[in-house]
């Protein structure tokens, strides 16, 4: 089962003129086919980061997405800190140049003009499709200029009426076949009256007894309901995650701290 990252790019989110809505809707995405995101990273308009960040997950071997970035505009850089970081030239591809031109010729016809393809902003559109080279077409049913994959790296458009059906079409045409492979499961339990540390050995032993299952604690200094309080829990394969939760609540009773309210995700 490979892992799942998500890259997004843009000064806009990095300084606050934009909220990011990309990553609560990655994860809803690949949750509901019984997949998980492992890794997100934001990175702005820089080419040297962005290129770093794309060599990075290119070296993961993971399954990423990558939104923003790939327009035609000055601080559009994505497109060209791919092509070095998979270490491949830039080429317009011909597929791309047929559906950027067929827009261009919607447009055109919509404001009742005559399309003219020598214009210099219609030639300059051409960019858009200008992807490192064995890039294959995402396609956008919203205004057809496509997005590019390069093996498991997915490039999308930053707009999220864009990105997020040309996410869906990339995990049902790409990775259906990994979908509700494994049965996933979380469990928590509230605890009152204790600190991390005294925790901490349990979930230690807890992990190590049961493979593929992860322990973890959320403290909380004002909740609304129970104050000052610790969420601590074990996530991962469902058959494991009855048995290790069966440990962990032992464990805890053991320990003689307050237990309250029992959560099932």
């Amino acid at each position: 089962m490979p892992s799942f990252g998500l890259i997004i790019v843009g000064d806009e989110i990095l300084s606050g003129k934009r909220q990011d809505k990309h990553l609560p809707k990655v994860i809803e995405l690949l949750s509901v086919r019984g997949l998980a995101l492992a890794w997100a990273r934001y990175v702005g308009d820089d080419p040297p980061r962005l290129e770093a960040a794309l060599r990075d997950a290119h070296a993961s071997g993971d399954v990423v997405f990558c939104c923003g970035g790939i327009g035609a505009t000055p601080d559009d850089h994505t497109r060209q800190c791919a092509a070095r970081a998979l270490g491949r030239e830039l080429v317009l591809h011909e597929g791309a140049k047929a559906l950027i031109m067929e827009r261009m010729q919607d447009m055109a016809r919509e404001r009742g003009e005559v399309f003219d393809p020598e214009r210099p902003d219609n030639v300059h559109r051409l960019n858009m499709g200008v992807f490192p080279a064995g890039a294959e077409l995402i396609p956008n049913p919203y205004n057809k200029i496509p997005g590019f994959s390069v093996g498991t790296m997915h490039f999308l458009p930053g707009f999220p009426v864009m990105a997020w059906p040309m996410i869906e079409w990339v995990l049902e045409q790409r990775y259906a076949h990994l979908f509700h492979q494994e049965g996933r499961a979380e469990r928590s339990v509230i605890v009152y009256g204790s600190i991390e540390a005294t925790l901490t050995p349990l979930m230690v032993e807890v992990e190590a007894r049961f493979a593929g299952v992860k322990v973890f604690s959320l403290p909380s200094v004002d909740h609304p309901e129970h104050g000052r309080h610790i969420e601590l829990g074990v996530k991962g394969p469902a058959g494991a995650v009855a048995e290790a939760y069966a440990v962990l609540l032992d464990g805890l009773r053991g320990l003689g701290v307050p237990l309250g309210p029992e959560l099932v995700r």
